[in-house]
């Protein structure tokens, strides 16, 4: 007697887990991956592609922008 998982193998072959990935599209400023339906920011005075998850990294390295809280 087979064990059901190793019939249905038999008959169907393995089953396909692979998850669907994201077009990529490309790296960041800082090298991060870009993928379908990321947002990103363009600085048009460079033509540098940032995500907005590094913008305030992107504008602190770049531009010398100091972020803080108000008092």
């Amino acid at each position: 007697m087979e064990h059901p998982v190793i019939t249905q193998i038999n008959r169907t072959g393995y089953p396909n887990n692979m998850v669907a990935q994201p077009e990529h599209n490309g790296f960041d400023f800082f090298g991060t991956e870009i993928l379908d339906g990321d947002e990103i920011v363009i600085d048009e005075n460079n033509g540098e592609v940032v995500l907005k998850e590094n913008l305030e990294d992107y504008l602190t390295e770049v531009y010398g922008f100091r972020f803080t809280t108000a008092e």
